[in-house]
């Protein structure tokens, strides 16, 4: 199997512990302060990836902790945001507001990277996010304040998305996840400290459980795969392929929560399903050589017109 659709297979799982994360995330934190949810959340993942790469701690320079440290900066502004969101709406709802990354990447792209975006990456995002609205909006559909904290909180993951995308393209990526996650532990714990409402020791076994799923699975599992994947898979792509998280999220919101499942979600994950489909194809050759293109495109340099 080649290393892009093998990459393809493991985000997908991962948008799955993403999903499943955000019933789990407002289970976990309950009335509890997001800051020491998200402090052990990435300390414990910092902690496997340590022992995990640690021949990669042991060579590290102070270049890789600085690029490191720069990529966690976006990364924190964004799961702050989305975490302090899920506090404030539905689970499903908070995993849907949250694809607008989807849309945000290719407009920032475009106007502060100069870089261009081939018609069929715009078609797909404009797919992905009716998709994403048939999903998410209900007849009294208003914006509150978890709407907003989940919006402004996409902003800080599509920087992260297009600066891994940078990054990976012309340097290692594997040195850097390890200091990465260390600064997210030092800023969630340094905003852990000035929070009057944090709680250090929740006597809740939802609070550490849920810390223990989303600091394995979906921290250190999937921003793993994640950065990894965009040596091969272009920012566009990764963020069209993260909208079946909402999908999987409405899923074990309704499991979980007892959040409604409505016909919306079928739809909109259908249209989510087009919106990648149309995104990884070549337009324009024999069906033999888009198959091929799929599996062995190494993806483009950067900057590149086919984005």
């Amino acid at each position: 199997m080649q290393k892009k659709n093998l990459f393809l297979g493991l985000l997908i799982l991962g948008t799955a512990f993403w999903g499943i994360a955000f019933p789990v995330t407002k289970m976990a934190m309950g009335n509890f302060s997001q800051t020491t949810f998200l402090f052990y959340r990435f300390l414990a993942a910092t902690i496997v990836l340590a022992v995990i790469f640690f021949k990669y701690v042991r060579a590290a320079t102070h270049a890789v902790i600085a690029h490191g440290a720069a990529l966690a900066i976006p990364l924190v502004f964004g799961i702050q945001l989305q975490t302090l969101g899920i506090k404030h709406t539905s689970a499903s709802q908070c995993a849907f507001v949250a694809g607008m990354s989807v849309v945000i990447i290719p407009v920032m792209k475009m106007f502060f990277y100069k870089t261009t975006v081939l018609p069929r990456i715009w078609l797909a995002a404009l797919i992905a996010l009716a998709g994403l609205f048939v999903i998410s909006i209900k007849e009294n559909f208003t914006i509150n304040i978890g709407d907003v904290y989940t919006i402004t909180g996409a902003f800080g993951f599509a920087v992260y998305l297009i600066q891994v995308e940078k990054y990976a393209r012309s340097k290692e990526i594997l040195p850097v996840i390890v200091p990465m996650f260390a600064t997210c532990t030092l800023v969630t714990g340094g905003l852990a400290l000035i929070d009057p409402a944090a709680n250090w020791f929740p006597q809740s076994n939802a609070f550490w459980l849920g810390t223990i799923f989303c600091a394995l699975f979906s921290t250190a599992y999937m921003y793993t795969v994640s950065n990894l994947s965009q040596k091969y898979i272009s920012a566009e792509r990764v963020a069209i392929i993260y909208l079946f998280e909402p999908v999987f999220a409405a899923i074990a919101a309704f499991l979980m929560l007892g959040e409604n499942l409505t016909w919306r979600l079928f739809i909109g994950g259908s249209l989510i399903i087009i919106a990648t489909l149309i995104a990884e194809m070549k337009v324009g050759k024999p069906v033999s050589e888009k198959i091929e293109s799929l599996s062995s495109s190494p993806g483009p340099d950067w900057p590149d017109e086919d984005l």
